[in-house]
């Protein structure tokens, strides 16, 4: 039995933890897949750079509004498969040659499951190996799920996981679900050239969104996709290929790929955390602190396996750092905070938010006042010729303290970013609006408008 000062289980977010600073540690770091997670090799970074492609393929075929004639022949999709994965997948194995030759880390390879108190067994095709360590950070990810109607159907599906790197696009392909990763893969299969149909249980598409991001995102979608809303699928039929799909309803629709997007699940199940000591709540997930602690003493945990915060990326990227602080330096620890975290959408239209929606003001209680500015009264969205771009902002009558923003429309990711700032540095919406100057004739301008409007009806930081 091998010991090891610090081990890592995970080589995504959990790659982030160990930097030079840890060079007087034996350290090891436990990867069932490829280094960089899924991020990195099956999440955001492929998705968005498939996202960007199609992106430029409906510039083009929007061209003409803006008098420049132009057509596109067809997306490349094995060359923009050789772009985008001959990168990630190098980067990944970078990666992971870069930790094998640093001489105080050790790389296993193979799935960690834990058999005791800071005990760990690793398995793989060769065997298994136990080790043990002073401390051990837990960051084993998620994957993704599926209904049972489609799983026990013996038939093939896709999954985020998968769907990015067939070798063709699918003719027609069927997307269950109705969240983020539907709402971008489905953009880029549709811009690749498939037919999309969309089947989601809820009554919108990404309902966790602003109502007003929901529906209009939903409405948007309709124009380009068939929608099979307030529904679920029963079945599946056919052979591989040449699928048919039944909904609730008795609808069969056929397709012949069909990609699942419905949610994830932490890999916490497949650890043996009980035998640890580490404890979960009611859905598996690992139960942290704000140091990021888990209940058994010497291991941490972050990301998609833990209950602290959303799902996100640069959640986690945070969590490594936290953790690593702590690790260093267990005299002055630093906490987690989910006060204010941004997310975005990568489908078209673009879509990024922060804080509450407007239905979750409502739900507490909080006496707040809207500002809104479309794209379309703005100069720079008439340069744009955008219809369906807007900025929202919500603000606390009282105080004039932010607490949500949502833009929907070209760069929603990017100029969501100062109003991310406000509220971490809670400045006051007439603050944010009034004493900086906006560039004109920029699309940050609808920023800077909403936030007008909202303060009109607010009592303080409001017009004099």
């Amino acid at each position: 039995m091998t010991h090891h000062d610090l081990v890592v289980v995970g080589a995504g977010s959990g790659n982030a933890v160990v930097d030079d600073r840890f060079a007087h540690l034996d350290v090891a770091i436990v990867a069932q897949g490829p280094f960089g997670g899924t991020c990195l090799n099956a999440g955001c970074i492929p998705s968005k750079m498939l996202a960007a492609t199609a992106d430029i393929a409906n510039t083009v075929q929007d061209s003409g509004r803006h008098n420049v004639p132009a057509q596109l022949e067809k997306i490349d999709w094995p060359g923009v498969q050789r772009r985008v994965f001959g990168r990630l997948d190098a980067q990944a194995r970078d990666a992971e040659q870069g930790r094998r030759e640093t001489p105080w880390m050790t790389v296993y390879r193979g799935h960690a499951h834990f058999t005791g108190d800071r005990e760990l067994q690793i398995t793989t095709d060769a065997g298994s190996e136990h080790i043990t360590a002073d401390r051990i950070v837990v960051a084993a990810g998620s994957r993704p799920t599926a209904p049972p109607a489609i799983t026990d159907s013996g038939l093939p599906y896709e999954t985020s996981d998968t769907v990015m790197r067939l070798d063709k696009v699918p003719r027609r392909l069927i997307v269950v679900g109705g969240g983020y990763i539907a709402a971008e893969l489905a953009h880029v299969f549709h811009t690749a050239g498939a037919e999309i149909t969309i089947v989601e249980q809820g009554e919108r598409l990404l309902t966790p969104q602003d109502e007003s991001v929901s529906r209009a995102f939903t409405d948007s979608a309709r124009a380009r996709w068939d929608l099979r809303l307030g529904r679920e699928v029963t079945g599946v039929h056919g052979t591989p290929g040449d699928l048919t799909v039944t909904l609730d309803d008795g609808t069969r629709l056929g397709a012949d790929t069909l990609l699942v997007a419905v949610g994830r699940r932490s890999n916490a199940d497949t650890l043996h955390i009980d035998k640890a000591g580490i404890a979960s709540d009611e859905q598996g997930l690992i139960t942290v602190d704000e140091q990021l602690r888990t209940s058994a003493p010497g291991v941490w945990a972050l990301g998609d396996v833990t209950d602290g915060g959303p799902a996100l990326k640069h959640v986690a990227n945070r969590q490594a750092e936290v953790i690593a602080h702590n690790l260093l330096h267990p005299d002055r620890p630093q906490e987690m905070s989910y006060r204010v975290v941004p997310a975005a959408v990568f489908a078209d239209p673009q879509i990024g938010q922060v804080g509450l929606t407007e239905q979750e003001a409502r739900e507490r209680g909080i006496d707040f006042v809207v500002g809104r500015r479309d794209y379309q009264d703005i100069a720079y969205g008439w340069a744009l010729e955008n219809t369906q771009g807007f900025c929202k902002i919500l603000v606390e009558r009282d105080t004039g303290t932010i607490i949500g923003a949502h833009v929907l429309g070209p760069q929603a990711a990017t100029l969501i970013q100062p109003l991310v700032l406000a509220m971490t540095w809670q400045l006051p919406a007439r603050e944010v609006a009034e004493r900086p100057l906006w560039p004109h004739p920029a699309l940050t301008e609808a920023v800077e408008n909403a936030l007008r409007e909202a303060i009109k009806d607010c009592v303080q930081g409001g017009a004099d």
